[in-house]
């Protein structure tokens, strides 16, 4: 565990962690670790860019359609040339490669995730 501190209710609830679908994923060459550049449709919350470091795993051809869970209230943040808008999330193994999280449904772009 990395922090001992607990986090209290009303933090988490701050997190909005939110369902959507990749619409376009590409090798990103100006990441300075091995990323993808996705575009994820969010619903009503629109289509967001993220950087995302799951080339051990996924290739981008795999990732379209793909529903994925990522939190979408951070504030952007610049990764090379690209503005990051929101943070896609996933398990991290042994061998830090990322394992996406998702839904084993389909479900609404941007259904909230709590």
């Amino acid at each position: 565990m990395k922090n001992d501190l607990p986090l209290r209710w009303e933090e988490f609830q701050r997190v909005e962690m939110r369902v959507g679908t990749v619409v376009s994923a590409e090798v990103f060459p100006e990441a300075r670790n091995p990323a993808y550049r996705l575009q994820i449709d969010f619903g009503p919350w629109g289509i967001k860019k993220s950087s995302a470091q799951i080339t051990d795993l996924y290739h981008p051809q795999d990732l379209i359609g793909k529903q994925v869970v990522a939190v979408v209230n951070f504030a952007p943040k610049q990764i090379a040339n690209m503005r990051s808008e929101c943070l896609v999330l996933g398990a991290v193994g042994m061998n830090s490669e990322v394992s996406l999280l998702g839904v084993d449904r389909v479900v609404e772009n941007g259904t909230l995730v709590g």
